[in-house]
């Protein structure tokens, strides 16, 4: 059994995190202009296996500002508990310090202030520093090192290379298996074309054929780490076929299928596992659910959701784990086995800070190999901003806010609506959009910027769908995403109520008048999942708003009123 001595290091002491007076050692050693790599990577070796977790990087190979979210509300059982905490709270939660390194990593707050004090964050070089500083330290026979998946989606280098250029990286970095979501966009043939080469595993036992219901990937691998017999099973977003077009893999359906996840725990336990591994990309409301209702599962390495935790959450005997996005932490769990059972653990979430993180010369070297090629336009400054442009959070994010602009004035509409997505990285003012920024934010398989007409009934219809895939009590019933952003639309949502009647008090911003069901208007937006959608890809779209405006200067956002939270 884990001791109570164990749970705590691991979940009050992870991370960064090891004092009573919620200062530990880096964030001293910050205060002091001392951070060093081997404050980083310092830590307490346990038993004979250390598995190593990365996910939802969305293809950002270089350092990069990303602001955690002000807003991450939680419902149903989820409400009041990490992950759905921020800021202050998660502070407290944690026993983090206001201003020091951990409050930058994992918070929002005086984030343009600690962003100048600390830096970019990630970058694959310097992820590649600390994947070998383990192996080394511990010996390839004893580190395991998964990925979670929304991998080969999100910058211009991989949309160009049809995600090309991670696999590459992944190969370099040795994982060892990946879970999958976005990977889907590129299309069936595409992912197919990359499994069977890859050599990495690919895992998902949760892909069916549509007409058999065949198994359409590996859906667990066994693997030998420190003497112990690892199983991972790899789960893909279960709502890929709803959240994504479905015309891209259309043969294949998904889901989170439980009762098989339970089959392959049980397969697993019979072949000899001494370790269970949930190599998943549910979410975290949905992990947590899944770990209270399957039976075996030692760890649940979580994604999707973006999360970021110094600390494991512990559901009956389940760690779960959620290691962030964008390339920003890399999460270690150290595990001690006996008898065949996980009889102890040890936790670390490690930032990467990329000012004082030695880059990897070899990762360094590729990186600038898989870029050259695009340089010229990604290096292009399309305008400069003195906002905080950031994507994150359940409601309001500015750089859609600016997306939502620029569709309003460049395809003339009334209402504008940009897709609640968590990829893409931070600019803080001062900062230069550059075409790769804007690429960030923007680069995917269906880009087309539709004009045409809704009525008000259906703008409500939306908002409304939407709201029950992120706020639905049961999460089995969510989908993970944020709530899609809006141009020209103001309002209320009360979290707590059912499907329709979540959203009230609808008013059409350039009036000032309530928006009229009854009435049509003209619509922009993009990521739609129909197929054929004609219009420019939102890249042009923005690209031209930003040349004619040259500086972007956004009003704080209040149309959105939130109640029920």
């Amino acid at each position: 059994m884990i001791s109570r001595r164990e749970f705590l290091q691991a979940t009050a002491a992870a991370g960064l995190i090891t004092s009573a007076s919620g200062l530990g050692p880096l964030g001293r050693a910050a205060a002091q202009q001392r951070i060093t790599q081997a404050d980083i990577t310092r830590f307490d070796n346990l038993g004979a296996v250390t598995i190593l977790h990365i996910t939802d990087v969305h293809a950002q190979l270089l350092p990069l500002y990303f602001r955690e979210p002000s807003v991450n509300l939680g419902v149903g059982e989820g409400k009041g508990k990490p992950p759905h905490l921020t800021d202050d709270e998660f502070r407290k939660h944690f026993n983090i310090a206001a201003g020091s390194p951990d409050a930058y990593a994992l918070t929002s707050d005086d984030f343009v202030q600690l962003a100048r004090n600390y830096g970019r964050m990630g970058g694959m070089d310097r992820i590649a520093t600390l994947i070998k500083s383990v192996r080394a330290e511990r010996g390839d026979d004893k580190v395991l090192l998964l990925d979670g998946g929304d991998t080969w989606q999100g910058s211009w280098t991989s949309l160009q290379t049809k995600g090309q250029d991670m696999v590459d990286i992944q190969s370099a970095l040795k994982i060892d298996a990946m879970a999958s979501h976005w990977e889907f966009t590129y299309g069936a043939d595409r992912v197919q074309e990359i499994v069977k080469s890859a050599p990495f595993a690919f895992l998902a036992q949760n892909v069916r054929s549509l007409e058999w219901q065949e198994p359409v990937f590996e859906a667990r691998k066994m693997f030998e780490r420190g003497g112990a017999k690892i199983a991972v099973i790899g789960q893909a977003l279960p709502r890929t076929a709803v959240a994504n077009p479905r015309w891209m893999f259309p043969d294949w359906e998904f889901g989170i299928r439980e009762d098989d996840i339970r089959k392959q725990v049980e397969e697993a336990r019979a072949e000899g596992a001494d370790v269970v591994v949930l190599l998943s990309h549910n979410g975290f409301d949905v992990d947590r659910k899944l770990a209270s209702r399957v039976k075996g599962i030692d760890v649940i390495l979580t994604a999707h959701t973006h999360d970021a935790m110094p600390g494991v959450v512990r559901e009956g005997e389940t760690i779960i784990i959620a290691s962030g996005s964008h390339g920003k932490f890399l999460s270690r769990l150290d595990l001690e086995v006996k008898a065949k059972k996980v009889t102890g653990f040890r936790y670390k979430l490690m930032p990467i800070f990329s000012d004082v993180i030695t880059p990897d010369p070899d990762m360094k070297a590729l990186v600038e190999k898989i870029r050259a090629p695009f340089e010229k336009d990604l290096s292009r400054e399309l305008a400069t901003t003195e906002s905080l442009l950031y994507r994150r959070g359940n409601f309001n994010g500015t750089f859609d806010d600016l997306i939502c602009k620029a569709m309003l004035e460049e395809r003339d509409a009334e209402i504008s609506l940009s897709p609640g997505f968590r990829w893409g990285g931070t600019l803080v003012p001062g900062d230069a959009i550059t075409f790769d920024a804007l690429a960030n934010a923007t680069a995917m398989t269906y880009p087309n910027c539709y004009r045409n007409t809704m009525s008000g009934e259906q703008l409500r219809l939306v908002l409304e769908d939407v709201a029950d895939n992120i706020f639905h009590p049961d999460p089995y019933f969510q989908g993970g995403g944020d709530m899609v952003r809006v141009g020209g639309l103001g309002y209320s949502i009360d979290v707590s109520k059912p499907i329709n009647q979540r959203i009230t008090d609808l008013v059409e911003l350039k009036s000032g008048k309530p928006l009229d069901l009854k009435r049509n208007y003209v619509v922009a937006g993009w990521g739609s999942i129909a197929q054929n959608v004609e219009g420019p890809p939102i890249w042009d779209v923005v690209e031209k708003y930003l040349a004619r405006v040259k500086t972007v200067r956004l009003e704080p956002n209040t149309s959105v009123k939130v109640t029920g939270a």
